[in-house]
């Protein structure tokens, strides 16, 4: 029987339904002690004193931790940027200053939680505060007011792109269309907030539970600031309440780890237990980065882009967790899914005082892919050309040379997708090209005196895993347990489940790869101690990596059990083609090895007295190369589509001088069900990826990517009015309809 492409069951489906799943918060060890951690809740300032007498005499206190007591004060997914704790007393440079209010400063451990955040406000600090820089334009000419000042700059990248000759192409455009665009913060509001539980296991190790989306990672960075080989540190997932890239950068990792160890040193070996609240949660993860782009493109009065100059400046806030790696992606994805001969860009990720910011759904790729749309759309409308049938004109086909030079991998289908998706949104190909019909679409049409209707359509393409030279690996083992024939099959993987559904594909795939019943196949995973590295669930890259990690693997078990081994294990290294970094003054790269293909047309109504929008019907056309499981395929679209809403229309994250506005759900509002779209129809498009695992491709970012510039590109139909920057809030809607009034 062949279970890829059928949509079985979640395996964790019955547990977290009834409420038996265990998340990090739900772990509770005997004799447990409980941990609370001190925020600087400044934005930029030397601590000059720390004073924990009066914290450490509450009765019930175990120990207070400060910088000096990380052996080595340091971390960072990228680089080593920021201290572990803020303060005097370590050898890092610049650590005894905080440069965000979630800088942690330190942590206190005692009986019970209570206790804990008694004594920690109980601590007196001395701060000796520095200016605080909270615009990019100014820190990028700052030579004074410098964030880490062992770094010289507070631009911390800058990528170029250099292809052809965009003055020459300018000069032969026939139409030019230039842009400025603003994309917003966005929280990532998962369900769960940061927690965990740290204790000694029965080998020594120091062990963690906690949610995250790497754990080898993890591993890596707590061992490194513990200053311990990383086989005396263990890293466990359990179930995890939502990550959507908010869980790749360290929150509690580190200090959970540290204070257990600490304690262990101490001759008190208790488990250590931490849960933040909401507003902590707000202050102490990274965001989505804000973006200011501004954009010049140029095309032929036939509808051929010859020209796109790009400049783009990334908030990267007060560390750089991955904002060189979301800069990347931004670079390559703000010239979209099209081929075009010249282009020129320029990209800056630049520290501030602001919330750092990093990993969030679609990776640069959403706030690249608002001004590449923007752009083309508004090149429709100048050239008087149907957007459709301009895009069509431009997209990437196989063998096309990418804004860096080189060709896409093979697989190339964004011109497919960007059919299906208008056919089935109401285009028609007809003898002069794609075409919409308003007559023909009478939901556009609406009597009411202050409603509008409109529709809007946009693409886009991303990565599907580690890109520009990063390694890149996922690792797989396989045991096949019985005698005469397999009775079990134990697939070892450190994959997180993140709510996305990946444990339930893990074990189709590998069912199909063996060939035996699902039922004989048993998962053990997200556990260092067990599993090899998988690499991070992020960049659209798990299935794909895992898949193929799978497949080698059993593989290798099968060949073993033929052979007569019992019980036969096969361990699988998988390593796709190399990518290549930017070359620092050309950009010149092979940036990616697989990518994903997504368009979507956006039908809405706005209400010009409120400025309100109401989404009304959503169609995402998503090539996903081979749906292993479509249901969850379909759950992965419609939950991208709503996340990809709250940005478009709704969240309005609020930092004013380095401070959080907007440090709670009552003021920070995502969307319920009263705010996701009426209805979003899920097109499902299966074009084999030549080196995906049974054609697969990755697929969790894509349906996110093009939402927002096809739901402003609706409401410029509904209105006549473009609107540049987001979230389209009924204010910033109303005022800007007065404006173009006006």
């Amino acid at each position: 029987m062949s279970y890829v492409g059928k949509s079985i069951t979640r395996i964790d489906a019955e547990a977290k339904v009834k409420g038996e799943a265990l998340y990090p918060g739900d772990f509770n060890l005997p004799n447990q002690a409980y941990m609370k951690i001190l925020f600087a809740n400044r934005p930029h300032a030397i601590v000059k004193r720390i004073d924990t007498a009066r914290a450490k005499a509450l009765p019930g206190v175990l120990a207070i931790f400060t910088a000096k007591d990380v052996p080595v004060n340091e971390y960072g997914l990228i680089m080593p940027d920021q201290p572990v704790l803020c303060g005097p007393g370590s050898s890092k440079p610049y650590a005894d200053r905080v440069r965000f209010i979630g800088d942690q400063v330190a942590l206190v451990i005692a009986e019970n939680e209570e206790i804990a955040a008694q004594a920690r406000d109980l601590i007196e600090v001395e701060y000796e505060d520095l200016p605080v820089l909270t615009d990019v334009h100014q820190a990028m000419e700052s030579t004074e007011n410098l964030l880490h000042p062992d770094r010289g700059s507070n631009v911390f990248c800058h990528y170029r792109i250099r292809k052809g000759d965009t003055e020459a192409a300018f000069s032969q455009a026939d139409v030019i269309v230039e842009g400025e665009y603003h994309t917003p913060v966005q929280e990532h509001a998962y369900l769960q907030p940061e927690a965990g539980i740290g204790y000694i296991d029965e080998e020594g190790r120091v062990t963690i539970v906690v949610a995250g989306q790497w754990t080898h990672e993890d591993r890596k960075q707590i061992a490194h600031a513990l200053n311990l080989p990383e086989e005396q540190v263990r890293v466990i997932y359990p179930a995890i309440g939502g990550a959507f890239g908010g869980r790749e950068d360290m929150s509690i990792q580190i200090v959970l780890a540290l204070a257990t160890w600490r304690l262990s040193q101490q001759g008190i070996n208790r488990p250590v237990k931490i849960i933040w609240s909401r507003e902590e949660s707000i202050i102490g993860h990274h965001k989505r980065h804000p973006y200011h782009i501004y954009a010049r493109w140029g095309a032929t009065k036939e509808g051929k882009v010859i020209a796109a100059e790009v400049k783009l400046i990334a908030d990267g806030g007060a560390y750089a967790y991955t904002s060189t790696k979301v800069l990347g992606n931004a670079t390559l994805m703000c010239t979209g899914p099209y081929e075009i001969p010249n282009v020129k860009v320029d990209s800056y990720a630049v520290y501030t005082n602001s919330i750092p910011n990093g990993a969030f759904r679609g990776f640069g790729g959403p706030q690249g892919a608002f001004a590449a749309e923007m752009q083309m759309n508004k090149l429709a409308e100048r050239l008087g050309m149907d957007p459709v049938e301009l895009r069509l004109r431009n997209v990437l086909r196989e063998g096309s040379l990418l804004s860096v030079g080189t060709p896409l991998p093979k697989g190339v289908s964004i011109a497919q997708v960007v059919e299906n998706c208008a056919k089935r949104a109401g285009w028609k190909q007809t003898s002069n090209g794609w075409e919409f019909d308003r007559e023909k679409h009478p939901s556009l049409k609406l009597q009411k005196s202050n409603l509008r209707r409109g529709i809007g359509f946009a693409c886009s393409f991303k990565n599907v895993g580690f890109s520009f030279g990063a390694p890149e690996q996922c690792q797989a083992t396989i045991e096949l347990r019985g005698k005469g024939e397999i009775e079990e099959a134990v697939l070892y993987h450190a994959g997180a489940e993140v709510g996305q559904g990946v444990h339930t594909v893990l074990i189709q795939m590998a069912a199909e790869a063996l060939g035996v019943p699902i039922e004989k196949v048993r998962l053990i995973a997200s556990d260092t101690a067990t599993s090899g590295d998988s690499g991070s669930v992020s960049a659209s890259r798990m299935t794909f990596m895992a898949g193929n990690a799978i497949r080698g693997a059993a593989k290798l078990a099968l060949e073993r059990w033929r052979n007569e081994e019992r019980p036969a294990v096969g361990h699988y290294q998988y390593r796709p083609p190399r990518t290549t970094p930017y070359d620092p003054e050309t950009g010149k790269s092979e940036p990616n090895f697989a990518y994903g293909y997504v368009a979507e047309a956006v039908e809405l109504e706005v209400d010009i007295e409120t400025g309100q929008i109401r989404l009304l019907n959503v169609i995402c056309a998503d090539d996903v190369g081979q749906a292993v499981n479509p249901q969850l395929v379909q759950g992965q679209i419609e939950g991208a589509v709503v996340q990809a809403a709250g940005y478009a229309i709704l969240e309005n994250f609020v930092q004013q001088n380095g401070e959080v506005l907007t440090r709670g759900l009552s003021t920070y509002l995502i969307p319920t069900v009263l705010d996701i779209p009426d209805r979003v129809e899920s097109l499902i498009l299966e074009y084999p990826d030549p080196i995906g695992p049974f054609g697969a491709r990755g697929m969790g970012e894509m349906p996110y990517l093009p939402l927002v510039p096809a739901v402003a590109s609706a409401l410029h139909d509904a209105t006549g009015v473009w609107f540049n920057e987001f979230p389209l809030t009924p204010e910033r809607v109303l005022f800007g309809l007065t404006k173009s009034e006006e």
